[in-house]
């Protein structure tokens, strides 16, 4: 196969990408740069290219943007994970607000949209609960933990993350020294040997509990109970270990079978005064400080006086349901994931609320047979998966005549599409972005419609 010769030019960063790249054209064709912003010029290594595009590298930066800022992470340009975090704050709120502009008007054809400002962090540093990570050997056979290398399987050796919760970056560091002290190995994907294959670490906000799950390749392996009473007792703040099983050829990081190996095998955490019992397979969002800000925004678009009936679409465990039950007169969630929907009845009876219930089964369905029963919804909240919901669930909300619809979305793209067969049934109220996730480019849109 004949090599590719790469190509050197000059360039101007034109926009920025949904993922945080520099859009740059050249010889009639765009391309997609890491590390560059509006505005900036740059001598541009092109490394690969297709027939309507290409991709490469930054060699030199020309002039630079008044947004950019030094990242604080020594290993920001390999590691790919906070794609923006060389933006300024303010910056990154403005790029989400417009990407969520763009989309809503681009793919959604919705004119005259005003889209609010990007609710933010005052810190935007250390906000997630929840780390899982791979482990590997160096070339110096040390046991390395990080995150892959952009489309590879290459692990990212990384000592701290700047996102993630403190005590979890160190905990990490102290399964890495044990696994070395006990003499294990972590897994290797191409000899598929080795014990360990991922760390996954929840903390607690509100609470002092952090869950530890190692998941094994293996289901037994010798000195485990001296492994574990060895972490519990360099790491205190530990309140619960839990080993998951994980034997297949596959990129899931979870397996099936698990077993707890210290404490109760879960931990316990609140959202606006209502607690949720967290297992190592639990739904949860990551960033503690935002959620409530999230959640108090659309209960807040759904008008709620207490005497509302109020369906819970892709509910999950019930989180923004069982928040929302102090404001309305009833709650009913409806989850396919029958897991989720058990845990939603736990976290229901745990906080004594009476007014919500769960149930397994398709939200669109469920809506249409209450109407057909005589019986209507009044508000419904959805918060669809990344692919955002289907034309069945979104024909069911128009005949079922529910007044007033909460969209809560983490994909501005797949929120315009579905705004864009919602339209001409209902009037768009307010959209507002909300940055869950500082420093990427991920961003939550919370939108309130009523029927027109």
């Amino acid at each position: 196969m004949k090599k590719f010769q790469e190509i050197e030019f000059e360039g101007e960063c034109l926009d920025l990408s949904f993922d945080g790249k520099g859009l740059v054209k050249y010889d009639g064709q765009i391309g997609w740069i890491p590390n560059l912003l509006p505005g900036e010029k740059a001598r541009i290594v092109i490394t690969y290219r297709t027939s309507n595009q290409f991709h490469g590298y930054v060699k030199e930066l020309i002039t630079k943007s008044k947004d950019r800022v030094k990242p604080i992470c020594p290993v920001f340009s390999s590691c790919g994970g906070c794609s923006l975090q060389h933006i300024s704050y303010e910056a990154q709120k403005r790029y989400k607000h417009d990407k969520v502009y763009d989309c809503l008007t681009r793919i959604g054809g919705i004119k005259d949209v005003e889209v609010n400002d990007t609710v933010g962090m005052d810190e935007p540093y250390f906000y997630r609960n929840k780390i899982q990570m791979p482990l590997g050997l160096d070339k110096k056979k040390h046991v390395i933990s990080g995150f892959y290398r952009e489309k590879s399987h290459e692990i990212i050796p990384l000592e701290q993350c700047y996102i993630e919760n403190d005590d979890a970056d160190r905990i990490l560091k102290t399964i890495r020294s044990l696994i070395e002290e006990f003499h294990y190995l972590p897994y290797d994907e191409d000899k598929r040997k080795g014990i360990f294959r991922h760390v996954l670490i929840r903390t607690a906000y509100h609470y002092d509990g952090i869950m530890v799950v190692l998941v094994t390749n293996v289901d037994e392996f010798k000195g485990k109970n001296n492994f574990v009473k060895e972490l519990v007792k360099r790491e205190p703040k530990i309140t619960t270990v839990v080993q998951n099983v994980n034997t297949r050829d596959t990129n899931v990081i979870l397996g099936d079978k698990e077993r707890v190996l210290y404490g109760k095998g879960f931990i316990v955490d609140t959202i606006l005064g209502v607690s949720f019992k967290i297992s190592a397979k639990s739904f949860y969002q990551v960033n503690p400080i935002q959620v409530e800000k999230l959640y108090s925004l659309a209960i807040d678009c759904a008008g709620l006086s207490g005497k509302e009936r109020v369906l819970d679409a892709y509910c999950g465990v019930g989180t923004i349901g069982l928040v929302a039950s102090k404001k309305a007169k009833e709650v009913i969630g409806v989850e396919i994931v029958p897991e989720a929907v058990k845990d939603a009845v736990n976290n229901a009876k745990a906080n004594k609320i009476e007014n919500a219930k769960f149930f397994e089964g398709d939200a669109g369905e469920f809506i249409m047979t209450q109407f057909n029963n005589g019986i209507n919804f009044d508000v419904v909240i959805m918060d669809p998966p990344r692919k955002g919901s289907d034309e069945k669930f979104l024909q069911t909300l128009i005949n079922a005549n529910v007044k007033i619809v909460v969209y809560v979305s983490c994909d501005p793209a797949t929120l315009a599409r579905d705004l864009k067969y919602l339209s001409p049934y209902y009037k768009i109220e307010s959209v507002t972005p909300v940055d869950m996730f500082p420093n990427t480019f991920h961003v939550e849109t919370v939108c309130s419609l009523v029927k027109k």
